[in-house]
């Protein structure tokens, strides 16, 4: 007799076991369900079997191959185009059965006696005979009712409650005669249950029931895959082992090696090859694949762990799944119930919550907890917030439901009753974003002035008029179009503290959510007069005098974002042409590429209209590029330069606070006007914090961030910016060309080294303990000085990638290029060493 052994499903209610794998090759006591069927169909001396593939029909092909290995001859027939369904792909290969043929379903675990289910159907002489059994709920099966003679005369494929009339269900087993798959349409999607079986019943073809006796277990969803585990190690279900038992109910493979002082409690299946470390507990349940490591003093709770994968010392899996090849760092947890897909990497104390799916090859962070399924985005982060506010890939990582959480989290911290702002760019992707923060909001309690699509520069300013407690600010990431950027700022509009972020990560990770009564639900206003507000300010701390008089010609590109389309409203009123370019919205974020084009095409109008400048605002009105009168760009260190000579002209002994790794070109410039350089940490909360603090500040920020105007609001303001400028140029009788011939030569240039996460701490402690205290200024990362001039080389970890930038800073173009390279060497070496230490301690601890 042949079999055909139904292997197509893609296991969708596996996921996301089944991604990379088809359900009949997800492993049962590390070996395929396929093959378990195999031996049972052996065991009753069917070794025929014809395998029909569609789901990553590869896969089963090379494990099997002709089927010599296992004792069977196995031929395979793949619907290529679509899937037929299961009595379609039967009848594709109708040709092959020529005589009775037993049906078998590839995604379960039975051992069932066939050959009395055989005898049966030639004792009835059935044309098609049905496998079935009896379970205590039959809702997920299609169920069968059968006369006292066994004959059925009523079934109903996957019934609702209401419909229950019987607990014996079909288990996708079936005994039939080659000639019923002639009711059958060729080439055409058909299944058993819903359309052969309902015509055989109509044309009153002999169709019995066989009421086996024995286990039986459809691994349809994650439950029963688990359960299907446990009642095999627990001998429920008779299996053939892949191993030895080694003493009562302890399977253990080839070449495992166990540390005596490891704790085993029967049963448990460990596979060939492993390494388990000292100390480590493995409870009753727990099956472990080939070519496992285990570190020392994990604590294994009936997990199920796949071959290749690698679990730290003192980890913690309780009841999971743990695919192939994955990596369970160091005192990580994975709890009951959660599934981590294939190649993926736990790290460091990590945790992923009950019942949490992880997708195959991602990567959950050092410290992070995991409340929620990681299926589109790559990495669940440890902390929501990064160096400036909470970013994600758009519609990837910041989807409707995380920001309706993150909304909640946020609204969680305040009072109930309390005001917020919400404000947004122009884009889709943004007022999607916003709203769903807007509902968390309103879940607990909170109130929201919705400002709309508004400039930043603008919420920043009139949040202080609004009797409000801070506010949200959404927009597609200033330096990464696929990002989102969703920034919080308090009531005086700056970024929240770092204890604040601390406090919404809090509740977001601990879903510590309040949720509110029907009568306690936040509400939503639209407060007008925000533009004008703005404006008031806006004339408030300028010389309208000056720019009356200074009869300007300015283009503005404003790169497809419209981010700030109030600024020529105002130059206009102060008698200034504003000629607009590029000012309407584009949904795809302008490229790199893109924006340097816009930058040329804006220096050849400037040259053609004999325009005093241009500028291209970006980043939400936030960030800017000029192009003085002959065409030519002016950004990054060169800007910074520019507008701190332009204001310390205007403002002698002021102060102007900078990052940390801006060129000395600021310091020799506030020596010519006796002022003072505040630096700070590399990041917009920093400046925007020391700004606010420090006394006498006239200028804050920098080319690359943007520019802080702290009279007027404590964030970036590239629309002010603007109309500063044509207020300096007029009085100081300057253009941007002249000034730029006055700034100071210094050479500064910068390089990424690569530096995983583990190593930027050991890497910054190695520079510091390497270098005389002296010659050290630990603002932010390490900055080693030479005191003879102003030279210097930053080490800087990156705050949101695995990388370290290195600035070096001098007069001398020849010593900036030589300490570039010395510590571009020293530390490429030093993350190769600590990565090979890193290796063999990993080693070394699994026996230690």
């Amino acid at each position: 007799m042949r079999a055909v052994l139904m292997a197509g499903g893609s296991g969708t209610r596996l996921r996301p076991l089944t991604c990379d794998l088809p359900k009949p090759m997800v492993p049962i006591l590390n070996r395929p369900i396929a093959e378990h069927i195999i031996n049972l169909l052996k065991r009753h001396q069917i070794t025929e079997i014809i395998a029909t593939l569609h789901y990553l029909p590869d896969v089963m092909r090379d494990y099997f191959q002709d089927g010599s290995d296992f004792g069977v001859q196995m031929t395979y027939a793949v619907e290529e185009d679509q899937p037929l369904g299961t009595a379609g792909c039967v009848k594709n290969i109708a040709e092959l059965l020529d005589e009775t043929f037993l049906v078998i379903s590839g995604d379960s675990i039975t051992d069932f006696d066939l050959n009395a289910a055989i005898e049966f159907h030639r004792r009835q002489k059935s044309k098609a005979t049905i496998v079935l059994t009896r379970v205590p709920n039959p809702i997920e099966f299609g169920v069968v009712i059968t006369d006292e003679h066994h004959r059925i005369r009523r079934f109903l494929e996957k019934p609702s409650s209401s419909e229950i009339f019987s607990d014996t269900v079909n288990t996708g087993t079936y005994i039939l005669e080659p000639e019923v798959l002639e009711y059958l349409p060729a080439n055409q999607e058909s299944d058993f249950s819903k359309e052969l079986f309902p015509l055989l019943l109509e044309k009153d073809e002999p169709m019995y029931g066989y009421i086996a006796q024995g286990y039986w277990c459809d691994v349809g969803h994650l439950d029963a895959y688990r359960e299907s585990q446990y009642d095999a190690l627990y001998r429920k279900v008779r299996l053939d082992y892949a191993y030895e038992e080694q003493s009562p109910n302890i399977w253990t493979g080839q070449n495992t090696l166990i540390d005596p002082s490891a704790k085993l409690e029967p049963p448990c299946l460990i596979g060939n090859n492993c390494r388990i470390g000292a100390r480590v507990q493995i409870d009753a349940g727990t099956v472990i694949g080939d070519n496992v490591t285990i570190g020392a003093d994990a604590d294994l709770k009936r997990p199920i762990v796949w071959n290749g994968a690698i679990v730290g010392e003192e980890a913690s899996l309780s009841a999971c799944v743990i695919a192939r090849g994955t990596r369970v760092d160091r005192r990580a947890q994975v709890l009951e119930g959660a599934v981590v897909g294939s190649l993926s990497t736990v790290g460091e104390e990590a945790q992923i919550s009950p019942t949490v799916r992880v997708w195959p090859s991602k990567q959950i962070e050092s410290g992070a907890t995991l409340n929620i399924n990681l299926i589109w985005g790559h990495i669940a982060q440890r902390n929501l917030f990064g160096q400036r506010g909470v970013t994600g890939l758009a519609n990837i990582d910041i989807t409707p439901e995380f920001a309706v959480k993150l909304g909640a989290a946020y609204g969680s911290t305040l009072k109930p009753g309390s005001q917020v702002i919400v404000s947004r760019d122009q884009r889709s992707i943004s007022r999607m974003v916003t709203r769903s923060l807007i509902a968390g909001l309103m879940s607990v309690g909170v109130n929201i002035q919705n400002l709309d699509a508004t400039a930043i520069p603008m919420a920043r300013t009139v949040v202080s008029t609004l009797s409000v407690v801070g506010g949200i600010h959404v927009r597609v990431h200033p330096d990464r179009p696929d990002y989102i950027l969703i920034e919080f700022i308090d009531q005086k509009g700056i970024n929240i503290s770092k204890a604040k972020e601390k406090k919404i990560e809090g509740a977001y990770f601990k879903e510590d959510l309040r949720r509110v009564q029907i009568h306690e639900i936040g509400n939503v206003v639209y407060p007008s007069q925000i533009v004008d507000t703005y404006c008031t300010a806006f004339e408030k701390y300028l010389n309208v005098e000056a720019l009356h008089h200074s009869n300007s010609k300015v283009v503005i590109d404003y790169n497809y974002a419209v981010s700030g389309a109030v600024l020529p409203q105002m130059l206009a009123k102060f008698g200034c042409d504003a000629v607009v370019l590029n000012a309407s919205l584009k949904q795809t974020a302008v490229t790199a590429a893109e924006r340097e084009a816009l930058i040329i095409q804006l220096g050849h109008v400037v040259e053609a209209l004999k325009a005093n400048f241009g500028v291209q605002v970006s980043a939400n009105g936030e960030q800017l590029i000029l192009v003085d009168e002959a065409g030519i760009p002016i950004r990054g260190e060169i800007l910074t330069a520019l507008m701190v000579n332009m204001i310390l002209t205007a403002h002698p002994r002021g102060t102007v606070v900078v990052p940390v790794h801006v060129s000395s070109a600021v310091e020799q410039i506030a020596r010519r006007h006796d002022a003072k350089v505040i630096r700070t940490k590399a990041n917009p909360t920093a400046l925007m914090e020391e700004c606010r603090s420090a006394p006498n500040v006239v200028l804050g920020g920098s080319g690359e961030i943007g520019f802080i105007f702290p009279q007027l609001h404590p964030g970036f303001d590239a629309m002010f910016c603007v109309a500063k400028l044509i207020e300096m140029l007029t009085i100081q009788e300057r253009s941007l060309a002249s000034m730029r011939t006055e700034l100071p030569r210094v050479y500064h240039k910068t390089y990424t080294v690569r530096c995983p996460w583990t190593v930027k701490g050991a890497l910054m402690r190695h520079l510091v303990e390497t270098h005389p205290a002296q010659n050290l200024e630990l603002v932010d990362g390490v900055k080693i000085l030479n005191h003879q001039d102003d030279s210097w080389i930053l080490i800087l970890p990156d705050a949101g990638e695995p990388v370290v930038h290195l600035f070096a800073n001098s007069h001398d173009r020849d010593w900036v290029d030589e300490i570039l390279r010395e510590y571009r060497t020293r530390v490429q070496k030093f993350v190769e060493q600590e990565q090979g230490e890193e290796a063999s301690s990993t080693e070394q601890s699994v026996f230690s």
